[in-house]
């Protein structure tokens, strides 16, 4: 399928993203390769100490490459909640977001394979980082730049987004739109070992009609991607005419794993504009999973049905706030990223706008229940200009807590649990031109910060470490954005268990 430009794109070949039943047959012989047998060994690892952090300067008015932060999360560490390393890229304005492994827990019947480099794609430019992380993890270093002239003349791909590593070596990347910006031309980008690129892994003819996120579960031969909207509008901030000119998705595409073949399209309808972040349960046997539609502000369910369909339905609703002092009359949380517990026991979530983190005990799936609960920002914290007005008619505001003497900016946007599940770190920076439109200068001037959050695991319930705070906002070289966070050691947004 040609891509824009009339680009030559490489055929698909079958297989490229197999290799479980070689990896089984590895683990079965005391093989070791990268990250954990299974998700709940991966619950018994080492605490974290590092974490990489995305940061960007693109759209702040400060001339500078994106760089890649280490922090230090280590309690014992005299420079604990510091940013310890920054690593530069090669260019100005590629916009660093997220990130992923060339190895992880679905390689790990493989001993050949070593979790090493770290994939950052920009999703403005195109180009594709890869970072060695083994030499010195306290300071990683550039290994390779994939550039976006040779992406875009061997698959017509552009925009790349999600990053996941496959059981075979190849390196699996969503793209969600050509070079001009059309999503029409989206899709999913492979690369060798080596990071050369290989080709798109769906099928000719079977890409989607807009792309973003997507997960992989084997053991029932599926994966499932969502759809943000066509790069020439959303990187240019968000316009809510778009929507109603189909601009914006409201679709999962259901594969087969692992050949590409688009099996099933399932529609959200108006309950599920925005389909953003996408996870299945961790237990690979498990055939439901989730996907946090943003700008409905629905946690969507979606499962496989008796006849080996799939199916979904809505899981959690956030309702959106009658608000006074603000573009609209009604604010949506705007649910941007979700993430589940390695026992797939909790599930995490934020409403960027409204403010708050929620934790949901999903013991039962298709019965969330609300267990825990704490605003770290948000457009309605007190101080603030906008009000949400209750049932009674009263103006109100949240209470919003200061860390270290430091006013919360932004709203919750990427979050990261520890392995344990007693831990949960949160940014607050969603994409530049988004985070100029919405929270102005205060986050463009000021900078991101990060938090953490301390985890019930046995009641639930959620709250604010007093103690942690790392101001990108003091940055040498000015405030940056942080976005997406990683341990070098994986977790549970990169790992996939075979």
């Amino acid at each position: 399928m040609a891509g824009g430009g009339g680009a030559v794109v490489v055929e698909h070949s079958v297989g490229l993203g197999n290799g479980g039943e070689s990896n089984k047959a590895c683990c079965e012989h005391g093989a070791k390769g990268p990250g954990y047998a299974s998700p709940i060994e991966a619950m018994k690892g080492p605490r974290e100490t590092l974490i990489y952090v995305t940061c960007v300067y693109n759209g702040t008015g400060i001339n500078k490459p994106d760089y890649l932060a280490t922090v230090d999360i280590d309690p014992n560490s005299p420079t604990y909640s510091k940013v310890i390393h920054r690593l530069p890229v090669t260019y100005v304005g590629d916009e660093l977001h997220h990130s992923g492994w060339n190895s992880c827990s679905s390689c790990h019947g493989d001993p050949s394979a070593v979790r090493r480099f770290l994939i950052l794609p920009s999703l403005l430019s195109g180009r594709i980082y890869v970072v060695d992380t083994t030499k010195d993890p306290r300071a990683p270093s550039l290994h390779k730049a994939v550039e976006p002239e040779d992406i875009a003349q061997k698959t017509g791909l552009a925009y790349p987004h999600t990053t996941h590593c496959l059981a075979s070596g190849d390196i699996m990347i969503s793209c969600l739109g050509d070079k001009d910006g059309n999503a029409t031309g989206n899709g999913f980008l492979l690369l060798d070992s080596e990071f050369n690129v290989k080709g798109r892994w769906e099928r000719p003819g079977h890409s989607p009609l807009f792309g973003y996120d997507f997960w992989y579960q084997p053991r029932h031969k599926t994966m499932i991607s969502s759809s943000w909207g066509a790069p020439l509008a959303f990187s240019k901030g968000f316009n809510l005419q778009h929507v109603a000119d189909g601009l914006y998705g409201r679709h999962l595409y259901v594969y087969s794993w692992p050949d590409g073949e688009l099996k099933q399209t399932l529609d959200l309808g108006n309950t599920g504009l925005l389909p953003l972040e996408t996870r299945f349960l961790h237990d690979p046997s498990k055939d439901t999973g989730f996907v946090g539609c943003a700008l409905t502000s629905n946690l969507v369910r979606f499962f496989k049905t008796a006849d080996g369909t799939w199916s979904h339905e809505v899981a959690i609703s956030v309702k959106p706030l009658k608000v006074r002092n603000w573009i609209l009359p009604e604010m949506p949380g705007l649910i941007t990223d979700f993430l589940i517990s390695l026992d797939d026991r909790y599930l995490y979530f934020v409403n960027w706008l409204h403010g708050d983190i929620r934790q949901y005990n999903i013991e039962d799936p298709a019965k969330p229940v609300l267990t825990g609960q704490v605003w770290v920002g948000g457009l309605i914290q007190k101080g603030s200009d906008v009000v949400y007005v209750t049932d009674d008619e009263k103006e109100s505001q949240f209470d919003v807590p200061e860390i270290k003497g430091n006013r919360l900016r932004g709203g919750p946007q990427m979050i990261q649990l520890s392995l344990d599940g007693k831990r949960l770190y949160v940014t607050n920076s969603l994409f530049s031109a988004w985070d100029a439109q919405f929270y102005g200068t205060d986050l463009m001037k000021k900078g991101s910060h990060m938090l953490q959050i301390d985890v019930n695991t046995e009641k639930g319930g959620l709250s604010v470490n007093p103690n942690f705070f790392v101001d990108f906002g003091s940055e040498p070289d000015g405030p940056s954005l942080a976005h997406e966070m990683r341990y070098p050691g994986g977790d549970c947004t990169s790992d996939i268990w075979i």
